[in-house]
């Protein structure tokens, strides 16, 4: 195994695409030192506790994003550090307390743990789409966005999109820092991540897939990438076993506008009341291109979005987050 002997440190590993993570690693041999806000809430740690190889490779440690020094014993002995932990809302009362603080005080944060401890040898960071393709730059169809892009801090002001701020603020602080102190730092930019759930809690982007299934009357008018959480979670842990990997990393299986996602869903499911009309009368917000060339040289081979959205609906069935008469919808859809 790749990881055997080797000791990694998973901030936020009660999360979403960190439950994958700490998955994965422990798959492949890794020692895994993992933080969450709380030790003893169960929701956060015994979905963690129960995967394969946990009982001899996990170490649960509690850790706060804005206190200096929290991460400082999680760290220590790590030779890679996978930084995931950032609130993901996207409405929120208080965008600096809620959003902004924890994506880039907490950032700073553990790389100044990591700037501390000598057995490091490289940081991989989650930051987002959202700190890549909100700018002025126009995107239409035959628009090619790559890890060259940058959102615009100031245009993420003026259209109050927080958690765009966020992550971009926190990217750009962890680059300032890593380049200062000496850091090999990596960043992999995932657009809107679904798939299987790990953790018992709802998580926001397989919220948006509840929310096409669950009775809404309308789909959002906007275009997202979207990409499975299994292939975030690997990009993850082959850039920082690639050698040669370096820099950003945009990981997007394809962009698709809501009225796409309804259709693919009413093609594996079709008993399920789906939205039929656009939240607005405005013409469909256009997709766009995202780049694969580095994502393909790290060896990802994504998951295609139709297998994405079935994995996620029929995991939301299991969490019990939506209730229905799956075997009968298999049945349909396998006869397509």
């Amino acid at each position: 195994m790749s990881g055997s002997g080797k000791v990694v440190c998973v901030t936020g590993a009660s999360g979403y695409i960190a439950s994958w993570l700490v998955k994965f690693l422990l798959q492949r041999g890794y020692t895994v030192r993992a933080s969450v806000r709380d030790t003893a809430d169960p929701k956060k740690t015994e979905h963690l506790r129960a995967l394969e190889g946990a009982d001899e490779r996990l170490q649960l440690f509690q850790a706060d994003l804005l206190k200096e020094g929290s991460f400082d014993d999680v760290v220590e002995g790590c030779e890679g550090v996978f930084h995931t932990a950032s609130p993901v809302y996207f409405v929120v009362h208080d965008p600096q307390a809620d959003l902004i603080d924890p994506a880039v005080r907490g950032t700073l944060n553990v790389l100044a743990s990591c700037a501390k401890i000598s057995s490091v040898k490289r940081v991989v960071i989650t930051s987002s789409m959202a700190a890549v393709a909100r700018n002025a730059r126009p995107k239409t169809p035959n628009v090619v966005v790559d890890e060259t892009w940058f959102s615009s801090t100031e245009i993420c002001e003026q259209s109050k999109t927080w958690y765009s701020l966020s992550k971009t603020l926190a990217e750009e602080a962890a680059w300032k820092f890593s380049k200062n102190n000496a850091i090999d730092m990596i960043s992999i930019n995932p657009s809107m991540v679904i798939g299987p759930l790990l953790q018992p809690t709802l998580n926001t982007s397989a919220g948006e897939i509840l929310d096409l299934i669950n009775g809404s009357s309308t789909f959002p008018n906007a275009s997202f990438g979207w990409v499975h959480v299994q292939d975030v979670a690997m990009a993850h842990i082959l850039a920082f076993e690639l050698p040669s990997a370096t820099g950003r990393y945009c990981v997007v299986e394809r962009v698709a506008h809501y009225s796409e996602l309804v259709k693919i869903i009413h093609e594996l499911y079709p008993v399920f009341q789906l939205p039929d009309k656009c939240s607005d009368d405005k013409p469909f917000v256009p997709i766009y291109q995202v780049s694969k060339d580095k994502t393909k040289s790290l060896g990802i081979d994504y998951i295609p979005l139709e297998t994405s959205i079935k994995e996620t609906i029929e995991s939301l069935k299991e969490k019990g987050f939506v209730s229905f008469q799956i075997s009968h919808m298999q049945n349909n859809a396998e006869t397509k």
